[in-house]
């Protein structure tokens, strides 16, 4: 079992860490920036092999832990490809990127980490990004068939075919791609179009205008006022049956705590079908 010399600090700082890089990697920086937290080196697309390899044998940057694309379609190179590296020594992260077009393959970094071959796949799949000298460089995430590439910007939200299963041919079909209106006409609670009879509320629509329209711009449109409220007081019908003088007398029921009493004074007659008085035993 391996043992760590030197465990990796808790937390890492970016103090010095962007001059140091690109004073080792020199020339093949074309720009850094330091934000957010984050360390990223610009490098020469046709040196992004040799400088991760410096990074990865002499900075212990020891892990590529991806791969990443972006498009930015109003620039000549449209395409950065992001790299990002983990140093498990130091607990630190830095990025680097290249950027490129669509004619001109970046060179793969399949040489340092194998990894690299699938991640590489990735960005060619949903970008189109070509890298020399993978010798697998095939979709990873689309479909056999599939027509461009998603996550440029100028890729339809709907792409460029569709997939369906056929009864017909009993199997999966690709069709190019056909905004249907299949529910337009659909039975449903409120279909827009179709239904051969009146929906709740639409009967209002063949109500005819009025020619006298109900409007409250002032006062005297409410029917509010001094003649209202003298109305209002007035009693027309009559009052709910609590208000009611009757003229029986009604007893409160008895208490649960007088119902001993009177039943002791009674004795132990009971009516009871089927039970035995006191005085028959006598």
């Amino acid at each position: 079992m391996a043992r760590v010399l030197h465990p990796a600090p808790r937390y890492a700082t970016n103090e010095g860490v962007r001059d140091a890089l690109c004073a080792a990697l020199g020339s093949m920086v074309v720009d850094s920036i330091e934000e957010f937290g984050e360390i990223v080196i610009t490098v020469k697309r046709e040196s992004i092999e040799d400088a991760l390899r410096l990074l990865r044998d002499e900075h212990a940057y020891q892990q590529l832990m991806e791969i990443a694309g972006a498009d930015y379609p109003s620039r000549a190179e449209r395409f950065e490809v992001v790299y990002m590296l983990l140093s498990l020594t130091k607990n630190h992260r830095v990025m680097l990127k290249v950027s490129t077009d669509e004619a001109t393959p970046v060179p793969t970094v399949t040489t340092l980490w194998p990894v690299a071959g699938w991640l590489e796949r990735e960005v060619f799949d949903m970008y189109g990004v070509m890298f020399d000298g993978n010798t697998d460089l095939r979709r990873i995430l689309t479909d056999y068939g599939f027509e461009g590439h998603p996550f440029r910007k100028d890729f339809p939200l709907t792409g460029y075919t569709e997939l369906r299963y056929s009864e017909e041919e009993k199997r999966v079909v690709y069709e190019p791609v056909e905004l249907a209106q299949d529910f337009r006409s659909f039975d449903f609670t409120s279909p827009w179009e179709g239904a051969d009879y009146v929906l709740p509320g639409d009967e209002k629509a063949d109500t005819p205008p009025v020619d006298d329209p109900k409007v409250t711009e002032k006062p005297s449109d409410t029917g509010a006022g001094a003649k209202a409220d003298e109305k209002a007081a007035n009693h027309v019908s009559a009052g709910a049956p609590a208000e009611e003088d009757t003229a029986i007398d009604t007893e409160a029921p008895e208490t649960t705590e007088e119902r001993p009493d009177r039943e002791a004074s009674e004795g132990d007659v009971h009516d009871t079908k089927g039970a035995t008085k006191p005085e028959d035993k006598e």
